[in-house]
């Protein structure tokens, strides 16, 4: 009787174990770390260079490992912030609200919380109107305004808190700014109402812009909406003492010698 062979089965085992062993090889050289004989200050470095120079993915990892590397040191919280500023560049503002709230939970006594506190309102602020934006002449104002109180939150934080921070005038424009934004999508509101002949919600509108935004640019045309709304649901005292308040406060007023709603231009471009 013929003996089968068990030679074949031996060497096809041992030429799969040799394969796995390779391809393990393989592997643990493909996941090697290549920053781990770098020192903190190569990773740091190396990481703003590629925030530098847009390769935003790739200086996040750098400044998270250098996070872990350096824990503990000032050199780690930086590493937080920029790792924020990084995240907030390639317009992940989720990723980058999270990095900074982190920071401020961990870190409360740092230095650098002003700065945090303006990077937050940063992430949160939003003037570049875009393509389609500038063909439609949109301006921030049409747009949802969630973010524009975030972001405003964050620099009244920093400049209640921070008065003296170098950070603090340039928030103390951008919170004008968001104020002038927010009364005049109140404006921009009223405005549809009233071309639509809803003229009650016109009023209530342009109420709110004229009361809860003392001393806007949108207050002007805030005013000319109610006397016209006033007008048209045959109110005319009020109407009457609503354009006076028109004339007293904006006596040059535009809309009053046109007798009609003017298209103004880009008010609210500070910077």
């Amino acid at each position: 009787m013929k003996r089968l062979s068990t030679a074949m089965p031996h060497r096809r085992w041992v030429a799969s174990v040799s394969l796995v062993v390779l391809l393990s090889a393989c592997a643990s050289k493909n996941t090697e770390d290549p920053t781990a004989n770098w020192s903190p200050n190569r990773i740091f470095a190396e990481a703003i260079d590629e925030r530098n120079s847009g390769n935003f993915e790739r200086a996040i990892t750098l400044f998270e490992r250098l996070e872990g590397r350096a824990a503990g040191t000032p050199l780690a919280q930086q590493a937080q912030l920029e790792k924020a500023f990084a995240h907030y560049r390639a317009g992940e503002q989720a990723q980058a609200i999270a990095t900074l709230d982190r920071f401020m939970r961990l870190h409360p006594a740092s230095p650098a919380i002003d700065y945090a506190l303006y990077l937050k309102g940063l992430v949160n602020f939003n003037d570049n109107l875009g393509l389609f934006g500038w063909l439609s002449r949109q301006d921030l104002s049409e747009r949802d305004q969630q973010s524009a109180r975030v972001s405003f939150e964050a620099f009244r934080e920093l400049v209640e808190r921070f008065p003296d921070s170098r950070y603090a005038p340039d928030a103390r424009l951008r919170m004008t700014y968001i104020i002038n934004s927010q009364a005049q999508s109140e404006v921009h509101i009223a405005r549809h109402y009233l071309s639509r002949g809803a003229y009650v919600a016109a009023l209530n509108r342009a109420q709110n812009a004229v009361t809860e935004f003392d001393g806007v640019p949108a207050a002007e045309e805030a005013l000319f909406i109610m006397m016209r709304a006033y007008q048209a649901l045959n109110m005319s005292d009020l109407a009457n003492d609503t354009r006076r308040i028109l004339e007293t406060n904006f006596p040059q007023s535009a809309f009053l010698s046109e007798g009609a709603q003017r298209q103004r231009g880009a008010w609210w471009r500070l910077w």
